[in-house]
């Protein structure tokens, strides 16, 4: 069976950047180390005046296609996943190809657009569409764009502000894959919760704590139905575990979990028995209290033992690096904890062809996938081509006054024209708004 998956990856950032512990922090008389050290946050990127969904996803696809030596022709299929769209109707995959129509040589009048929406997991879902749109032979031979971009906003004041971020992920999905190649088996867990929603509104409505308690049931809910196809998960044979990042704090209390599920009737377990006891069993308490309180004792203490911590370190951490200094992008988020830890790879000097990446994706509302991806030997090429780290250094760094600026214009609620902070070079622009309320964009060389 030919390989499908993930054959190249490009990253597109917001140009500007909030620094937590140094603006947001002091303006906000709070310890910074409440960001970087219980957030596990250092830094948000923010999109300029100039930039939104639309403009971040093209950039990306445009550098991805360039870099790829792809024509329109070559694409049969575009989806853009994001829970940041500004029409109810015209999809922002639309918008996009126009952008890129621009600039490229032909059209995309032959491929089939959409847009995706369930909160965070959207982006792994048009990766499965794409995936199943190849498999069942309907591609002609094109392939897929996969844009996840989002603007992960908070009204200011709320407790999420300090997490948000900006920017597009873009992904090319063929057959023989260069990077990854993505696992026929899936698990899933889901259900209908209210733990973090948008209705008619672009600011979102959260329940913290319940949010939390849900991300860590449809992930246990999601690795149970992907054992169920796939078979047992052990430690030992994943390099990394990219987790849906919100803020790496929240992936620390699922990487816990996931280590817990996935060393089970495992000798790990065994080994551990001298120094934390076992597992806790279900049959041998009486209540489920009782069961929870000693599985939360179980928890505290597996969290202090060195081989957890050593798995952590090198299973779960590498894929936080960059959304440290990026903060929540919605749909784009686990596939940038996929790129830091291949990124992370790379510059440890890792052979990482052939080793096994098991991907935790999820969305609020709720919903959460577990699949695997099998690292490719054309990785080192696709990773060493990117330029997140200009991109990151090159960001214009907000005051508080900047950053209040900004976000009204992006605030879909008040109309403001703030001079743009950085200069356009070589990236697709908004340029104002058309006869029938549409937004417009040209490219800035």
């Amino acid at each position: 069976m030919t390989a499908v998956g993930i054959d190249a990856i490009e990253i597109w950032t917001g140009n500007l950047k909030l620094d937590l512990p140094g603006t947001f922090a002091p303006e906000k008389g709070e310890d910074p180390e409440k960001y970087t050290k219980g957030l596990g946050l250092n830094a948000s990127s923010f999109p300029d005046s100039y930039e939104d969904i639309v403009t971040m996803g093209a950039n990306a696809s445009h550098r991805l296609m360039e870099r790829k030596g792809l024509e329109p022709d070559g694409i049969g299929r575009i989806d853009v996943a994001t829970e940041s769209s500004f029409d109810n109707s015209k999809p922002v995959s639309t918008y996009v190809a126009g952008c890129l129509e621009g600039v490229f040589e032909g059209d995309f009048h032959h491929a089939n657009k959409g847009e995706r929406k369930f909160a965070c997991i959207a982006g792994t879902q048009s990766l499965d569409d794409a995936y199943n749109w190849i498999r069942a032979d309907r591609n002609r031979g094109r392939s897929a764009l996969v844009i996840a971009t989002d603007t992960a906003l908070y009204a200011r004041g709320d407790a999420g502000e300090a997490t948000q971020g900006a920017g597009a992920v873009a992904m090319l999905i063929s057959e023989n894959p260069d990077l990854v190649e993505l696992s026929t088996e899936q698990g899933y867990g889901s259900a209908d919760e209210t733990d973090f929603l948008k209705p008619n509104q672009q600011f979102p409505s959260v329940d913290g704590k319940r949010s939390v308690q849900v991300y860590l049931a449809r992930m246990r809910e999601a690795l149970t139905d992907y054992e169920s196809v796939a078979g047992d998960v052990h430690p030992d044979d994943i390099a990394f575990i990219p987790f849906h990042t919100p803020f790496p704090g929240m992936v620390r209390k699922a990487g816990l979990l996931g280590y817990r599920h996935i060393t089970r009737d495992t000798t790990i377990e065994d080994d551990l028995a001298d120094e934390i006891g076992r597992q806790p069993r279900r049959e041998a308490f009486d209540d489920d209290e009782a069961f929870r309180d000693s599985v939360r004792e179980y928890m505290d203490l597996l969290k202090g033992t060195d081989r957890y911590k050593a798995w952590y370190d090198a299973t779960i951490d590498p894929t936080l690096t960059l959304s440290r200094e990026v903060g929540n992008w919605y749909t784009g988020s686990v596939h940038i904890a996929r790129v830091s830890a291949l990124k992370n790879a790379l510059e440890a000097g890792r052979d990482m062809a052939g080793e096994t990446i098991l991907v935790g994706s999820y969305g609020s509302g709720a919903q959460a996938e577990i699949h695997a991806e099998t690292v490719q030997d054309g990785w080192t090429d696709e990773i060493e081509a990117l330029n997140v780290d200009d991109q990151l250094a090159d960001r214009y760094d907000l005051s508080w006054a900047d950053y209040e600026e900004v976000h009204d214009v992006h605030n879909h609620e008040m109309d403001v024209d703030v001079e743009e902070f950085t200069t356009p070079d070589g990236e697709f622009v908004f340029d104002g708004w058309g006869r029938m309320g549409e937004r417009k964009y040209r490219y800035v060389e």
